[in-house]
């Protein structure tokens, strides 16, 4: 579905999209970016106060509750980015966000203080120099991972030029893009989006963030199939949201639909400490409870592995609770079931 993405309050309100929310929700849309693309307004059912997708993507005075816990940095980029534009956490791979821009805004972003029309923007032509710079002098960086923003934001043309610019760095072999766009905007995946990704000669991946089945419509599964269908490998990840998809039905369906759609489930993310996003939030002994509650009643080809990013940099880890422990005999191995059985020590 084409169209202009729902951008103020005003826009939200004529579609009628805020229902019955009291309080100040412009104070919301000055602090925190808004955008709602045609695709994803029209899955939302105004006449549900807690529908799913609205949960998602329209603002909420909710926003407004800042947590002492909470950071604007959850995640700690800012303490792993050499240069502009690029994230150093891990050993072999870097992060390059090239684009702090959106199709969509989430209320649940982790990264919010710096995207939207009043972050931090697109890399200058001389910071994303330096960043490919950055990337060349490291040998030991295997992969690059666009993200930002949403990297599928950029004109065929700017991605082009910075995928055929990682092409001739002979290190880097894997080239993998985060984005939201082949759900939100399936339109814009097109012939000339994936010969700009096809430009770096590399392998490349789309992780695909999707947080609940429904937006996985057939527009978007068409969007998919002409990526997968190129070459390009689909992976997904999602956020673990309370009132979105924090059933194990709910997540059962979306994990499915990422299958059938050739996408394989990578991470479920515990949702990060961002400002005014405790009311997402569910308990980690939640979270651990609903990932359990996967096994056996859904294909391994749909297990997501559930992560947690460490406050202030530390990288992420992953919190499933563990199926099995040590004994004085040897091992105790709880079944799908909740049945538990011996095993031995070797």
């Amino acid at each position: 579905m084409s169209g202009t993405a729902l951008k103020s309050i005003s826009q939200l309100r004529d579609a009628g999209l805020l229902g019955e929310q009291a309080g100040d929700v412009e104070a919301v849309a000055r602090r925190y970016a808004v955008a709602v693309t045609p695709a994803m307004a029209a899955l939302i059912d105004p006449a549900d106060p807690r529908d799913p997708i609205a949960l998602q993507f329209v603002p909420d005075v909710a926003e407004l509750d800042h947590k002492p816990e909470e950071r604007a940095d959850p995640i700690g980029d800012a303490a792993h980015s050499p240069v502009e534009g690029i994230v150093h956490r891990y050993p072999d791979r870097v992060l390059l966000k090239a684009v702090h821009v959106c199709p969509v805004y989430c209320r649940f972003c982790f990264r919010r203080e710096m995207v939207g029309p009043d972050g931090l923007g697109t890399l200058a032509a001389d910071a994303l120099d330096a960043a490919i710079a950055y990337i060349a002098d490291h040998k030991e960086i295997w992969e690059v991972i666009l993200t930002g923003g949403d990297p599928l934001v950029l004109s065929p043309r700017r991605l082009a030029d910075i995928m055929a610019r990682l092409s001739v760095i002979d290190h880097v072999k894997i080239v993998r893009l985060h984005s939201r766009v082949p759900a939100v905007d399936p339109a814009r995946i097109d012939a000339a989006l994936i010969a700009a990704l096809r430009a770096s000669r590399k392998t490349v991946y789309v992780a695909l963030h999707a947080n609940h089945p429904r937006e996985l419509t057939q527009q978007a599964r068409d969007a998919c199939a002409l990526l997968v269908d190129a070459g390009i490998v689909m992976i997904s990840q999602t956020v673990l949201l309370k009132g979105v998809n924090d059933t194990v039905e709910t997540l059962s369906a979306l994990m499915r639909a990422f299958v059938e759609t050739r996408i394989k489930p990578y991470y479920l993310h515990h949702p990060d400490l961002a400002p005014g996003t405790a009311h997402f939030r569910l308990s980690v002994e939640e979270g651990q409870a609903l990932v359990a509650g996967l096994r056996g009643v859904i294909s391994g080809l749909c297990q997501p592995t559930y992560v947690l990013d460490i406050p202030g940099g530390h990288g992420k880890s992953v919190i499933a609770a563990p199926s099995i422990e040590r004994t004085d005999q040897g091992h105790r191995i709880e079944d799908f079931r909740g049945a538990v059985h011996d095993y031995p020590p070797r």
